[in-house]
């Protein structure tokens, strides 16, 4: 056996881009709208064919923008997404409104009719920086199976030459289930033919309409997680996790054991998202205005047409919370990961109701780290 180092000393002093997450979040999710043309079995806003009543007015979503940028700079970067952000007229006015408050705009739109090369181009005209596609299969078979339209995957085909033609970079997102996981390394291979800049593995939240499909086992989370890893090094695109926060720790521990310092470390490709997660560098706008730590977390902190969103995301008892670690409980509250990890608070809040809770997913135990033959150290 190696004698283990002061691992809390080493990692746990440290907080990550802190001053930033304190200040504003780096992404703000918004859900401009509920209605989309897709059925998809794991929606996490339970989406339909037609917009509710209660939707922020295009006067209403300026405004919003107006906002948003009190958080001065850097200002958040927008996502926004639905349901499917295309069902939604005045999409270029809002994009362009974005755009001239220097706020940076990403789309996360549903692949039906309405996604054409037309519309990529107009789109890409009133400011949309990049596009994510997702992709939770390698055939259509599977993926078509999620989404529960035929001819989705080969539209998603499609989509990705449009992209690729008219210089707008690609994101790819997929879906982590049960069922999904053993064909994420056909879909791997897949993308690795394609031209995209990020591929995002969204591990399955009980949320919406995902209560009714199963997660991946804590053991199986950890064995993905370690051959994401190993991927990662070789891939000509970086791979990460949402709601899969250990990614984080599983890379960490891996680093160390190469005996790479703290300091190379935090310069890896890695360390780019350590200490982000809902409620810290994390934020969400519904339909209706009210914003919560993330599409994952309904805990409602106010409403973005009644209240700063600056003050919500800065002064909110529970989003303080979320960007201290010290407060999490379980075995997060102690890990010696805490402040590069902490855990999918989502994951917690859905298993336990608490937000603070320990992330079920995680298998490992504060102070070991038995894949790499070291002895055990007191967390306190």
């Amino acid at each position: 056996m190696v004698s283990r180092p002061d691992l809390p000393a080493v990692i746990g002093s440290v907080r990550p881009h802190e001053w930033a997450y304190s200040r504003s979040p780096m992404i703000l999710y918004w859900e401009l709208t509920l209605a989309c043309k897709l059925v998809c079995r794991h929606c996490r806003a339970k989406a339909m064919r037609r917009a509710l009543p209660g939707e922020l007015t295009t006067a209403q979503a300026v405004s919003v923008l107006d906002d948003i940028t009190g958080f001065g700079a850097p200002m958040p970067h927008l996502v926004l997404t639905g349901g499917d952000p295309l069902e939604r007229a005045d999409l270029d006015e809002i994009m362009s409104a974005a755009r001239a408050r220097r706020i940076g705009v990403s789309l996360a739109p549903s692949v039906t009719p309405l996604l054409t090369k037309d519309r990529l181009r107009e789109l890409r005209d009133a400011g949309m920086h990049a596009i994510s596609l997702s992709l939770d299969g390698s055939c259509a078979e599977i993926h078509d199976g999620i989404r529960r339209v035929p001819g989705t995957f080969d539209q998603t085909m499609e989509a990705f030459a449009w992209c690729e033609e008219l210089g707008i970079p690609v994101q790819v997102n997929t879906l982590v289930t049960a069922d999904t996981a053993p064909d994420l390394i056909n879909s791997y291979h897949l993308l690795e033919t394609k031209k995209i800049t990020r591929w995002t593995l969204f591990f399955l939240i009980h949320t919406g309409r995902g209560v009714m499909l199963n997660e991946v086992s804590p053991e199986q989370s950890e064995e993905l997680l370690s051959s994401l890893w190993e991927l990662n090094k070789t891939s000509s695109f970086p791979i990460s996790t949402t709601e899969a926060i250990h990614y984080r720790r599983v890379a960490a521990e891996e680093m160390r054991s190469r005996g790479m310092s703290e300091a190379e470390m935090l310069a890896s490709h890695a360390a780019h998202a350590w200490g982000i997660r809902d409620g810290n560098g994390i934020a969400f706008i519904s339909h209706i205005g009210e914003l919560t730590p993330s599409g994952f977390m309904p805990e409602v902190l106010g409403n973005v047409t009644q209240e700063s969103i600056v003050d919500l995301y800065q002064s909110h008892p529970l989003m303080q919370a979320l960007r201290d670690p010290s407060t999490f409980h379980g075995k997060c509250g102690v890990c010696e990961y805490n402040q590069w990890c902490g855990g999918a608070r989502s994951r917690a809040y859905a298993a336990s109701g608490d937000p603070l809770g320990e992330d079920p997913l995680c298998t490992y135990v504060p102070g070991t780290d038995v894949r790499n033959g070291l002895m055990p150290v007191t967390v306190g």
